[in-house]
């Protein structure tokens, strides 16, 4: 059996894994970061969405072998209840966030977005988001959460 290296959350983990099983998948089930939520399995809801190098991607899309000697970083990672990300921090105080289903995917998207443009403007933030789904909130106030927060992070 393939044996995954990764660097998840800051920590080295190694797996024995079936080469066929999705990055979702392991974080969820053998690693117990169940933050990353399951929705469509077909990377058109984005409730799986971590950060991969940096970037955003859609775990339930990802072969976790992809993410051999690389860096996954997930919801757990970002922020606490106690001192939040300045993306969960806004985006709650915004009221984009109802049933909580697809917020840790917008939030990780959001933080792509800052990691990459420091000061977006509207058009930005909703290209970033397009990928995620909310059925509930709708997406005016999870974009005026994001540029609020883009506001609040010290680029120093």
């Amino acid at each position: 059996m393939p044996v995954l290296e990764m660097t998840v959350n800051g920590n080295v983990v190694h797996l024995e894994l079936d080469g066929l099983r999705t990055l979702v998948d392991v974080l969820r089930d053998d690693l117990g970061l169940r933050g990353t939520k399951i929705g469509c399995r077909e990377g058109e809801c984005g409730a799986c969405t971590v950060l991969l190098d940096g970037r955003a991607v859609n775990a339930c899309l990802l072969p976790a072998m992809k993410a051999h000697e690389r860096e996954v970083v997930t919801i757990e990672h970002i922020g606490t209840e106690a001192a939040p990300h300045p993306v969960q921090r806004m985006i709650a105080e915004a009221g984009g966030v109802q049933c909580g289903y697809c917020t840790p995917g917008f939030v990780m998207s959001a933080i792509d977005l800052l990691n990459c443009v420091s000061q977006p403007n509207e058009g930005d933030v909703r290209q970033a988001i397009a990928g995620n789904l909310c059925r509930c909130t709708g997406y005016q106030r999870i974009v005026q959460g994001i540029l609020a927060a883009a506001k609040q992070i010290d680029r120093g």
